[in-house]
């Protein structure tokens, strides 16, 4: 089965009302275009082109197995996202499961599990850069960003909130300590956040970032915790991969997303929707680690897989042109293409061909056991393991 899918733009709050129009010439709707979903999560059903249902409906009419194990986005960020993280997969089927017991609807404002799946996922960026908190940072790197904004005024009460802060990071707990501090301190008011936001603008290596943030989520709270975070800006075409219980906030760009069909977020700041700060918690690993750049392995000349843990599905970027055709690629499992750029005509071992233009995406079924990209363009893959 070759078929090409559609879907409608979500209108989230931090979306981009021009990203995603200007780089795919998809028309503008005049409202934030956050993401574009393809795949058969319920939470944005994608169509089929020309058959008036869904990706799900048309999988559940001609087989057992009806969802795909990945979703696949573009994404377009003007403002912050929240802070948030993912469950791991016993997480996922707990919370999922304690939520129902406790007869909270699916669709509540203050539910945290919509569903009983992990959601790890990678972001690769389309746009020049792409700017994204992920992880947290070294104890060493974010006692300097305090330390920096500590000198400014030694003796004020920002100051000596962050000395206490500073004592705690050297600390085993440190890190966990501070961070759930943060989120939920009565000492930590907007004016204390107001005022550490002015010391902040005053610090070269953090007034960019301070005041993106509080541009966007004016004394939030959460200005303070993106200090404890790795900052990472990617370039086109690079990628960083969030796993299970890591802290992230993408802060601007646009990207193409992949990863677990889930949609289970615990948000902690920087955000008007639903904070469980406690839940958050529960989810997180506090633990420093490095923001990384996604290795690709290159399998051919216009093809190369994204090196991720998920054994549930493969990512793959792709490019072809006259002097470049993919024939006959061996990647059996559920498909779903991407073009990002130029036009690429797909043909599979089954006889079917569909030519996709920038930003349109097409399904293809895992029985067709090998398929040829051809064209002058480029692409993403995402392919359900077998």
């Amino acid at each position: 089965m070759l078929v090409k899918l559609t879907n409608k733009a979500l209108d989230y709050a931090w979306g981009s009302k021009n990203l995603i129009s200007d780089y795919f010439g998809i028309t503008a709707t005049g409202k934030p275009m956050a993401e574009i979903w393809f795949g058969t999560h319920d939470g944005s059903p994608t169509q089929v082109v020309g058959q008036n249902k869904s990706l799900h409906e048309l999988l559940s009419e001609q087989r057992a197995e009806s969802r795909l194990p990945y979703l696949l986005k573009i994404l377009a960020a003007e403002a912050p996202l929240s802070i948030q993280a993912h469950p791991n997969p016993a997480q996922a089927i707990e919370g999922f499961a304690r939520e129902n017991a406790a007869g909270i609807a699916l669709d509540a404002p203050n539910r945290n599990y919509k569903d009983d799946r992990a959601k790890p996922e990678l972001i690769a960026a389309l746009s020049e850069s792409f700017d994204a908190l992920v992880g947290f940072a070294d104890t060493r790197v974010i006692i300097e960003r305090f330390q920096e904004i500590q000198d400014i005024t030694p003796d004020s009460a920002v100051a000596k909130q962050l000395a206490l802060w500073i004592t705690s990071l050297q600390s085993p707990a440190g890190i966990q300590e501070v961070f759930f501090e943060i989120l939920t301190s009565d000492k930590i008011t907007q004016e204390f956040v107001a005022e550490l936001v002015d010391l902040a603008e005053q610090c070269p290596s953090l007034v960019e970032l301070v005041s993106h943030l509080n541009a966007h989520h004016e004394n939030d709270r959460g200005i303070i915790a993106a200090l404890m975070m790795n900052r990472l800006v990617l370039s086109r075409g690079e990628a960083v991969f969030v796993p299970a219980g890591s802290p992230h906030a993408y802060l601007a760009g646009l990207g193409v997303e992949v990863m677990l069909a889930s949609d289970n977020v615990l948000r902690g700041g920087l955000t008007p929707k639903h904070i469980d700060v406690a839940e958050l918690s529960r989810v997180l690993v506090f633990e420093s680690t490095e923001a990384n750049l996604v290795k690709q392995v290159v399998l051919a000349n216009g093809l190369k897989k994204f090196d991720i843990p998920t054994p549930e599905f493969d990512f793959y970027e792709v490019s072809v042109s006259p002097t470049n055709i993919l024939v006959d690629l061996n990647l059996p499992g559920d498909t779903i293409l991407l073009c990002t750029s130029g036009s690429i005509a797909i043909s599979t071992s089954k006889g079917e061909r569909e030519v996709l233009e920038t930003g349109e995406a097409c399904f293809v079924s895992g029985d067709a056991r090998t398929f040829t990209l051809a064209g002058t363009g480029s692409g993403y893959l995402a392919v359900s393991a077998e």
